[in-house]
């Protein structure tokens, strides 16, 4: 039997229809096409499905759409401004730390918790931040460039790492 649910996505509200074991990551892709929240091991294990929930993040995988309603979600859709990257999005752009782009939004929104938290972190509050989330392709020391410079360019200090 379907449950009538209200989610309040990127800072819109959603109305769908939802089984009561569909996971909060089944009903981002299919439901509201919001596709760039990748769907990976389905455990919890690799953090490809990380969204923010409440500016937490979490991996949509482990979430009950149903648990999700009533709190503020956010996935990487809800990040740039039309076409004008987040400074996070542009800093992975620019520091080279996409390759495949699979893990990339996890990274990403577990990166704009840890520098909502902490615009100046040092480079083991970044890894253990990404701790959860894993990537094949890069071998992480860009993404970690990337989110020191997201933090100096959102503090407004700008420069290199």
């Amino acid at each position: 039997m379907k449950t009538l649910l209200k989610l309040k996505v990127n800072g819109r509200i959603f109305e769908t229809a939802v089984e009561p074991q569909r996971t909060l990551v089944e009903v981002l892709r299919e439901e509201l096409g919001l596709t760039g929240t990748k769907q990976g091991c389905g455990v919890g294990d690799c953090g490809t499905c990380t969204v923010l929930i409440d500016g937490e993040p979490m991996n949509s995988c482990l979430v009950l759409a149903l648990e999700a309603e009533g709190r503020e979600i956010t996935t990487i859709e809800g990040l740039s401004q039309g076409q004008k990257l987040h400074p996070i999005q542009a800093a992975f752009v620019e520091k080279g730390a996409i390759q495949c782009g699979f893990c990339t939004p996890g990274m990403i929104l577990a990166a704009k918790a840890l520098l909502d938290r902490n615009p100046n972190p040092t480079e083991t509050e970044v890894r253990e931040a990404l701790a959860g989330n894993l990537c094949r392709c890069t071998g992480y020391q860009k993404i970690v460039d990337a989110v020191i410079a997201a933090g100096r360019d959102l503090a407004g200090e700008g420069g290199e790492p």
